[in-house]
């Protein structure tokens, strides 16, 4: 697979863009090494979820928006944001980083198990750290209001 795991905020992923479907994601990426379905009573939702391991890539498509991508969960160690190849910074850099392209961290959060939480809330980022190591980032479109995605490609 040629593709630039490249995180470009509120716009998608490499030249993956959000809202594109599920099929686009295939003729991309090729078949993905698992799928689920993923519902959410509370706040019915309803995700289709292609899963690529070997990756590191799991996409997200909106189920009632007729499967168009909506966010991206990335562990892969080469993703780039900002130019920068962000699992090789600090938490410090990233949150500079972030500052530096004009986003402001919105909230921090400790889990008792260990991980901790960086919400850029702004543009739909969200970067999971253990052990003082980034583990993982999901990012995505931002929902305003039931039944509408804000797409500002």
């Amino acid at each position: 697979m040629d593709f630039s795991f490249e995180i470009h905020l509120l716009k998608g992923f490499g030249a993956f863009n959000f809202g594109q479907t599920a099929d686009e994601a295939l003729a991309l990426f090729g078949t993905p090494e698992e799928t689920q379905t993923l519902e959410d009573e509370i706040l019915k939702t309803s995700s289709y979820v292609m899963h690529y391991w070997s990756f590191g890539v799991s996409l997200f498509f909106d189920n009632h928006k007729n499967k168009t991508f909506t966010s991206a969960e990335v562990d892969n160690q080469g993703t780039m944001l900002f130019g920068q190849k962000v699992f090789s910074i600090s938490e410090k850099a990233l949150i500079e980083l972030m500052k530096q392209n004009g986003y402001k961290l919105s909230e921090t959060e400790q889990h008792t198990w260990g991980e901790k939480r960086l919400s850029f809330d702004e543009v739909g980022l969200d970067c999971y750290y253990e052990s003082n190591r980034l583990s993982s980032i999901n990012f995505g479109v931002l929902n305003s209001g039931e039944g509408f995605s804000y797409f500002p490609n």
